[in-house]
């Protein structure tokens, strides 16, 4: 009964070292796309790797689950694993990576349901410091103009997601800068961001300990910013877009040389002024094939000895 310990073993490594390849390679600021891509198939392939010994730990454990899992398979394909042979760590493994599981989706609930608790409250103050005229109807993805003496953007999602601009940031923005804060915002809306915010937020939070999911959550945030720019760049030009960041950015202290809660918005502009080269179209298609191979190597570790029993 080893296939349980070799997946646990691989989930292990994919969170030590694919973490540590993907800071070292020089193309993820180059392709944020790809390098989110990339970030979500490891997590999955570690997550793959638990919820597989977990199956397969409470089929050497319980007959019933056993009954379950390897209801249509052959006695071959059975005697293969070798589930009999198991000792009393199965049922303590899968235990323990069920309780797990469990957690995450707690976490998960937990952090969906704090951020609609975040837009709802959000939402009641944007109703009174905004109300809508008499007669008037609420309409969703319209663009909502605050007063507000310090500049700022930023797109509230949910069912009728609005993009709201306080009028410090209107006066700011020349020329098409709010059409590239604009487009820089439903970037995120449109490849729903929020989502893998959340899912990274949930693991991190419900698992602390673990360096895999904390990196996780940190290049999410990076790295969703990142795509954003680019989808606006490409539509109104790098340098316009740079010009609305720093417009917008540069009460709040972030360009001073002191540590700032927004200290990546100076890398941002950087890149914006001084792009990298993309990567060619077909190292981009190899990356995205290789790192969609990676949650199916412990799916392959798992076939393994039914593949070998039936010849």
């Amino acid at each position: 009964m080893m296939v349980p310990a070799a997946l646990l073993l691989l989930g292990v490594l994919t969170a030590v070292v694919a973490p540590r390849l993907l800071a070292r390679a020089d193309w993820p600021d180059r392709e944020p796309v790809v390098a989110l891509w990339a970030w979500q198939c490891v997590v999955a392939a570690v997550l793959l790797c638990c919820a597989l010994s977990m199956t397969l730990s409470a089929a050497a454990a319980w007959q019933a689950v056993r009954g379950h899992v390897f209801a249509p398979a052959p006695r071959a394909v059975v005697d293969a694993y070798a589930l009999g042979a198991a000792g009393p760590w199965a049922a303590a493994t899968a235990v323990a990576l069920a309780s797990a599981g469990l957690w995450s989706g707690a976490m998960l609930i937990r952090e969906v349901l704090r951020a609609r608790a975040r837009r709802r409250r959000r939402r009641t103050e944007l109703l009174v410091r905004a109300p809508l005229l008499p007669g008037e109807e609420p309409a969703g993805g319209r663009l909502v103009v605050l007063e507000g003496t310090r500049p700022g953007a930023w797109w509230l999602p949910g069912a009728a997601p609005q993009l709201i601009v306080t009028t410090a940031a209107l006066r700011r923005l020349k020329g098409r800068q709010l059409d590239a804060v604009l487009a820089h915002e439903q970037g995120h809306a449109q490849a729903r961001h929020d989502w893998l915010l959340h899912c990274s937020g949930a693991l991190a939070g419900g698992f602390p300990q673990v360096p895999v999911f904390a990196a996780f959550r940190d290049e999410m945030h990076r790295l969703v910013e990142l795509a954003a720019d680019d989808m606006a760049s490409r539509r109104f030009g790098r340098l316009t877009t740079a010009l609305a960041l720093v417009e917008l950015n540069e009460d709040r202290g972030v360009f001073g040389p002191g540590p700032a809660p927004q200290a990546h918005v100076p890398q941002r502009v950087h890149r914006l002024l001084a792009p990298p080269d993309r990567l060619p179209a077909m190292r981009r298609l190899r990356l995205t094939a290789a790192a969609a191979l990676v949650p199916v190597i412990p799916v392959l570790v798992t076939l393994v000895p039914g593949l070998r029993a039936l010849g």
